[in-house]
This record gives C-alpha cells, sequence and structure tokens, in this order.
C-alpha cells in the first residue's frame, strides 16, 4: 500500500466569467522512502496541487474534489484539527521564496524551534537547543553566533537551509519541496540539491519535488511525473522519461533545457515542439 495516494484530485477556482481548473484530475502514489520530481512550467499547477494536499488552499473560493489518502487520512476532506496534527510535523514543506516564507519579526532559531514547541509540546530549552543541532545539520555555519539573527541578515542560500532546518526538525515522514531552488546561483543550488538527498537517506523519508527544471529533478528524483495545463500528462522512472519521452511535451521540456545538451547545441522552443498549441490554461 502506497504511503500516499492521490486519485483524480481536482481543484477548480471561479472566475468573474467561469471557472478556472488548476488542476484535473490528476493520480500519483507515493511509497515510502520514494522520491518524486513533479515538473513543469510555471502556471501548470504543481503549486496547487501540493498545496492542496497541505490543507493551504482555502474553500471557498476553490472547489475541491478527489482523494490524497496518507496513512489512513483523507487529505481533501479531513477536519482542520487532523490537518494540524499532520501539517509540519508529519509531512512538512519547503516554500519557492523563503524570505516571505520566514517572519521577519521572529528570530531565525525560534522559527526553528516553533515546530517542535507546537506539535510535541517541547520546552522553549529544549527546542532551542534541538533548533541549535538542526542549523549545524544543514550546514549553516557559526550556528551558535547566527542562531539570535534576524532573516534579513542571511543570504538567499542561507535563508533556504533555515527553511530546510524548520521543515525536518519534526523528522516527517514527507518532505516537498517547492521549486527549494529558484532565485540561486548554481553552486548554492547543487547545495541545497545535494543537502536534500542527504537527509533523505539518513532520514528514510519520502520527497516530492515541485519543480520546473527536468535537470534539477533528475539529480534528486528516482521518479518523474510532468505537468501540463493542470492534467500529468507523463509519469515513470526519472531514466526512462529522460530517456525515452512519450509526450510530446515532454519532449519539449527536454529540448529547450540547456542542462541537458551539450554547449553549443541548438535549444527548441516549447512552441516549436508542440506545433503552436496553446501552452497556456483557459477558463471554462
Amino acid at each position: 500500500m502506497s504511503q500516499l495516494s492521490v486519485k483524480e484530485l481536482r481543484v477548480t477556482f471561479p472566475l468573474r466569467d467561469g471557472t478556472l481548473e488548476a488542476v484535473k484530475g490528476v493520480s500519483f502514489d507515493l511509497e515510502a522512502g520514494d522520491s518524486l520530481g513533479i515538473v513543469g512550467e510555471s502556471g501548470s499547477g504543481k503549486s496547487v496541487c501540493v498545496s492542496t494536499l497541505m490543507g493551504l488552499v482555502p474553500r471557498p473560493p476553490a472547489q475541491i474534489s478527489g482523494q490524497a489518502l496518507f496513512e489512513g487520512i483523507e487529505l481533501c476532506s479531513c477536519s482542520s484539527k487532523t490537518m494540524r496534527g499532520v501539517r509540519g510535523k508529519r509531512i512538512s514543506m519547503i516554500f519557492q521564496d523563503p524570505m516571505t516564507s520566514l517572519n521577519p519579526h521572529q528570530r531565525v532559531i525560534d522559527q526553528i524551534a516553533e515546530p517542535l514547541r507546537i506539535h510535541q509540546g517541547v520546552s522553549k530549552k529544549e527546542a532551542g537547543k534541538r533548533a541549535l543541532a538542526a542549523m549545524k545539520s544543514v550546514g549553516i555555519s557559526d550556528a551558535e553566533k547566527r542562531a539570535r539573527a534576524w532573516p534579513h541578515e542571511f543570504s538567499g542560500g542561507m535563508r533556504q537551509r533555515v527553511m530546510i532546518a524548520m521543515a525536518m526538525i519534526s523528522e516527517p515522514e514527507i518532505l516537498i519541496a517547492d521549486e527549494p531552488t529558484t532565485a540561486l546561483d548554481v553552486t548554492v543550488q547543487r547545495q541545497i540539491l545535494e543537502l536534500m538527498s542527504e537527509l533523505q537517506k539518513k532520514t528514510g523519508m519520502s520527497l516530492i519535488l515541485i519543480s520546473h527544471d527536468l535537470a534539477v529533478v533528475a539529480e534528486v528524483c528516482e521518479r518523474v511525473a510532468v505537468m501540463r495545463n493542470g492534467e500529468m500528462v507523463e509519469q515513470g522512472t526519472t531514466s526512462d522519461v529522460l530517456r525515452n519521452p512519450q509526450h510530446p511535451y515532454t519532449k519539449g521540456l527536454l529540448l529547450c533545457n540547456p542542462a541537458l545538451h551539450e554547449p553549443g547545441t541548438r535549444l527548441t522552443t516549447l512552441e516549436e515542439v508542440m506545433g503552436g498549441d496553446d501552452l497556456c490554461g483557459e477558463a471554462t
């Protein structure tokens, strides 16, 4: 039995002149200890999909249907109390922009320690001790000195490490990383990806990595699912999808990714591959 089983997940938002189907019948399974990459261009529905699983999409206005079963808990219809026992404790999420995700009015160590105090009732002193250890585990140098710093005093890469420490401190069963390397330079990007891989191997947690970049997913994930216009158009092992893509959109993502080609190779646009097919979602 899968650790997380998503069946026919649909998320619809009302518009002034119709409705927008952000997620259209998405289905996938995540096994314990597995790593799944969900890829697609901006607007394909990746973030809405995982945010819905975390109970972060308000309804109304959203209309949500389908099933997302996690260890016997139906995430799409469980109570707020049940979801609070899952979110941040059993399933944690790293958000795309650590600057806007961190509280600018709260010191770094207090934010990292907060999940322990909320979910496990740990004392402030013990939570601080464990938060300091978490900072060291994600490679933050001079952790003792920097623990009392504010988020704006950290670089983008260090803020992302803080987010990882916060997500990992409760030892979640599943970690969802939503574009965790966006806006980071190539060197820091690789460090963050390697850190997540090391933490996954060390803890045995499952990983869902959201990205628009197949090259990033190829470094970290064993399996990949490709999203386009709210639908999953292709799924499989990462090696199979990269070597033998079946859907034209997947082929387009591969052909327009410079990281997957030799220097000097002419890159093809998605519009060329799709033959002018509309690449954006439409209101219906």
